[in-house]
């Protein structure tokens, strides 16, 4: 039986490996060490950020759907790219666009602590006590906690990078959208995937624990390396 990674390309093929793996070890491993803890991207001023985390937090996931979802469009979107782009640009763009959107969330992050105490780190962080010497409520102190203690997880900024590349590139390409009985042109399904991102964003819903601001830095910079790069004068789909 061949094998279902046979005829992808080579990046996204390891890449796909590589997170199935991560994913495998966070488990088998839990009762020696947390990982999530470990290879998450914390906050930088937090006592728990490490300097490899920018990067190794884009192998780490939150649960099987999370996974799923993130290597289902590297495995459907990834290869094309990879063709046009070649292996070590693409594999270049993908760790750009993660690193895009690890800095800004984190930059989110640090307005929003910035609004609550009037500046970007707060002292003892290792202590729960500080979280409401900011004349802040219960809401506020939560906020702050999360801020400090809760690490950012996923491939999702990544693959924003790919969908927006993806649009970008393949314009005209029409797709069937799950739910959409009628074809979409891939750049119509990226802008509307980069516009409900900036709602979700910016609505900030109670409950809502997804990184959208790392989404859209992805996307972000996915865009201005597709157009630095001149990559769609190439490029007629």
């Amino acid at each position: 039986m061949q094998s279902p990674f046979a005829n992808l390309t080579p990046v996204v093929k390891n890449l796909v490996i590589i997170n199935i793996l991560f994913f495998v070890a966070t488990y088998a491993l839990a009762q020696f060490i947390d990982l999530e803890k470990f290879l998450g991207a914390y906050y930088p001023a937090s006592p728990s950020f490490k300097p490899w985390q920018p990067i190794t937090y884009m192998f780490m996931h939150g649960g099987f759907t999370h996974i799923f979802f993130n290597m289902f469009a590297v495995f459907m979107f990834g290869p094309m790219l990879e063709q046009v782009m070649g292996s070590k640009r693409f594999f270049n763009y993908y760790f750009m666009t993660g690193l895009g959107a690890f800095v800004l969330y984190m930059i989110v992050q640090a307005i929003q602590l910035h609004a609550v105490t009037g500046a970007f780190t707060i002292p003892h962080p290792e202590l729960e006590s500080s979280y409401f010497n900011y004349g802040g409520g219960e809401k506020e102190a939560i906020k702050l906690y999360s801020i400090y203690n809760f690490p950012m997880v996923g491939a999702s900024g990544a693959v924003f990078g790919i969908l927006v590349g993806f649009g970008l590139l393949f314009p005209e390409l029409e797709m069937m959208v799950l739910f959409i009985p009628v074809p979409v042109k891939a750049k119509y399904y990226a802008l509307g995937y980069v516009v409900l991102e900036l709602f979700s964003g910016v609505r900030q819903a109670p409950g809502d624990n997804i990184a959208h601001f790392a989404h859209l830095g992805g996307a972000l910079i996915g865009f201005i390396l597709i157009t630095i790069w001149g990559l769609r004068k190439k490029n007629n789909y």
